[in-house]
């Protein structure tokens, strides 16, 4: 074969064959579930960086700022670069029951009781199945036990923790409560069970005063459940592919077909009279 028809030839297969392949290789990419940070055996809750990763994504996936971030993770340049595949700190939670302090919480703030203690206070903490994983509890998700409470008050003056447990009368239970707690600021931090992943942030700064009642209250998820990164509901967003990547295919297809035109015409054999002869000669 002319080697310079093999060329072309190959050529229009090769922009065939990566025309076909552009579109549906970019819309299976865009299928991939995020990956949720969970508490290690040691208590410290790690990520790893993903394709395409930034401090501002990975920080906003945790519900946590680029500042917390970059506190626990000190190696972090100036420019906050991530690699493929590296280990962040997110949080750590002591496998003692006594997590450490880490991001804002989201749970709602104390509501006054409607009969004042005298001069202290109670907090009742509730870790629930968030079914739907919105971050709200409804009444048909259910308390969660294995979880580890700790409420550790700023200046040391209080600190104690309970584990979470399945209440007999589930109606009007408000979870697990810490009475006669002193006013002050404190740090509740929760451990949860192996199997679950966390929809808020397990870790919530609480200011109450004498007289006070406050609830507060974790939300978790089987990791069974696919993650919603939309906040509406248990499914994934459809995936939906970018029109560049099908007009990008549509035009190698189209120079793929002039190639392959153009080799056509290479191939067919010419005509040439020969001078005054009348005779028809091929080459």
């Amino acid at each position: 074969m002319n080697p310079k028809r093999f060329f072309v030839l190959f050529t229009l297969i090769s922009l065939l064959l990566f025309g076909l392949w552009l579109p549906a290789n970019a819309a299976s990419n865009m299928q991939q579930v995020i990956p949720t940070a969970t508490p290690g055996a040691d208590g410290r809750i790690l990520y790893v960086v993903q394709p395409g990763d930034s401090c501002f994504r990975v920080a906003a996936i945790h519900s946590i700022t680029v500042d917390q971030l970059r506190q626990l993770n000190s190696k972090l340049d100036e420019n906050c670069t991530l690699i493929e595949g590296q280990e962040l700190l997110i949080g750590i939670v002591s496998t003692e029951g006594t997590p450490t302090a880490g991001p804002s919480p989201t749970p709602a703030p104390p509501t006054a009781s409607p009969t004042p203690f005298t001069g202290t206070t109670e907090i009742c903490v509730l870790l629930f199945n968030d079914i739907n994983g919105d971050a709200l509890r409804q009444e048909t998700e259910p308390a969660v036990a294995g979880g580890a409470v700790s409420v550790t008050e700023n200046n040391g003056e209080y600190s104690a923790a309970q584990n979470t447990e399945i209440p007999a009368d589930p109606e009007t239970y408000q979870g697990i409560c810490f009475i006669n707690v002193p006013e002050g600021s404190y740090n509740i931090t929760m451990g949860i069970p192996d199997n679950y992943n966390p929809t808020v942030s397990l870790n919530y700064s609480l200011e109450v005063k004498a007289g006070d009642r406050a609830e507060v209250s974790f939300g978790i998820q089987s990791k069974e459940v696919v993650a919603d990164t939309t906040g509406g509901g248990q499914n994934p967003p459809e995936p939906k592919t970018s029109p560049i990547f099908g007009i990008i295919g549509g035009l190698l297809l189209l120079g793929g077909a002039g190639l392959g035109y153009f080799a056509w015409r290479s191939g067919k054999p010419e005509s040439k009279l020969s001078g005054g002869s009348g005779m028809l000669k091929k080459k």
